[in-house]
């Protein structure tokens, strides 16, 4: 191995690890708790999804090391040294380095067909054009059941790597799959939005069959998964929030042989934000029952509104935590969550993106959410993601983090 890059991992590693120790870690994973248990001491604030490309100041992202795997470890470290220095919020520096597993899988068989529309080269946001891939009826035979494998012998030699770069700074632990279970995201980009929709309508048998047949892989998919041993032990992390609970796992819990019931999932339909409420209970709940009751707990809902959708949501086993996007009426959606459940709000990133920043707008957006909630007396984290810009003033988001502890009583 390089051996320079090797010191500058340490380097790294050792601040990483110094940071990691400190009590406040486990504080704010005791408080993350608490908010997961619906007994919140006060509104949990995350950052996530951030553009990295506009963040770099005094050269503090700038990557040193030479090999491309020991650059991945790089970048990764220094985003949370730099998260921890400008906009720590209520995130978590956690003491060990996750290294994943080989896992192939080979999805549906089916890959996005698109045009996409640049406007920042550095930026990883991008607008996509998306072909229609199931205008035929018989186009529904192009669907696969994903197969999982596990290349055992790459697994090894990620650890032996890694024990390299860490052992005696920080531990390495192997960290298995998280699945990603969304049956219409992936639809959006196969048929394009317009696609999907004009279908739902048009030709609802076939979007039912279509949708089944996902449902029918995940779930073999998460078979294999749970046969093969291959699932994560534990998730800091869902959807972007803290993840920490008492309740999980479940009884009977081997954490060499992870289930869907000792995790945490995420859902989401976010091409269903227009559709009738009857739809979505019809396409999406109905449909992806069988997969939410496999798990512990769920976190439902992205950038799609369901304030107007809320008694299909409830039907969801163990949904703990419900996302309530920038197009909410957070009136609405507070009144129908109640006490129940976290309020997962996801206050709008377009105020990090106007021609100038107001730091009293970000007050006055965030202040109204909380008052809402206390009102209702909803369990609140404020998430913020989906960060496209900052208009290359990344000192915006280090006010936000300030403006919205503040709000949240920090």
């Amino acid at each position: 191995m390089n051996q320079k890059d090797r010191a500058i991992i340490r380097e790294l590693a050792a601040q990483l690890a110094e940071i990691a120790a400190l009590p406040i870690q486990e504080e704010k994973r005791r408080m993350w708790r608490k908010l997961n248990g619906l007994k919140p001491e006060r509104p949990m604030v995350m950052i996530d999804q951030v553009c990295w490309n506009e963040m770099n100041v005094n050269d503090e992202l700038t990557l040193r090391c030479e090999d491309p795997e020991c650059r991945g470890y790089e970048e990764c470290l220094r985003r949370i040294l730099y998260q921890w220095r400008h906009f720590p919020v209520d995130m978590v520096v956690e003491p060990f380095i996750r290294v994943p597993k080989a896992v192939h899988n080979t999805g549906f068989g089916v890959c996005a067909q698109e045009t996409i529309a640049v406007t920042d080269p550095s930026s990883s946001v991008v607008g996509h054009h998306y072909i229609n891939q199931f205008e035929k009826d018989s186009d529904i035979e192009k669907i696969r059941t994903p197969i999982v494998s596990h290349d055992a012998a790459e697994t090894a030699r990620r650890m032996e790597k890694a024990h390299d770069l860490f052992d005696g700074i920080m531990t390495v632990v192997e960290y298995g799959v998280e699945p990603y279970l969304s049956v219409w995201d992936p639809i959006s980009s196969w048929m394009s939005v317009e696609g999907a929709l004009y279908a739902l309508v048009d030709r609802p048998d076939f979007m039912r069959e279509l949708a089944s047949r996902m449902v029918a892989g995940y779930q073999e998919m998460l078979n294999q998964l749970e046969r093969q041993h291959l699932l994560c032990d534990s998730q800091s992390l869902i959807h972007c929030t803290g993840a920490w609970t008492d309740e999980l796992p479940a009884p009977g819990y081997d954490p060499q042989k992870p289930r869907t019931r000792d995790l945490w999932m995420f859902g989401l339909a976010q091409m269903f934000s227009t559709v009738s409420p009857a739809m979505f209970e019809e396409f999406e709940i109905e449909m992806c029952m069988p997969i939410f009751e496999r798990f512990g707990l769920v976190y439902y809902g992205c950038c799609d509104p369901l304030d107007l959708k809320m008694q299909q949501v409830r039907r969801i086993p163990n949904v703990r935590k419900i996302s309530m996007s920038p197009w909410v009426d957070e009136e609405r959606g507070a009144s129908a969550i109640g006490t129940d459940y976290v309020f997962s709000r996801k206050p709008n990133p377009a105020l990090l993106a106007s021609v100038t920043f107001s730091g009293e707008q970000v007050r006055a957006h965030l202040k109204k959410t909380v008052e809402i909630c206390a009102r209702y007396g909803c369990p609140l984290e404020l998430i913020l993601k989906d960060i496209s810009t900052v208009k290359y003033e990344p000192q915006r988001l280090w006010r936000w983090a300030q403006i919205a502890m503040e709000v949240a009583g920090a």
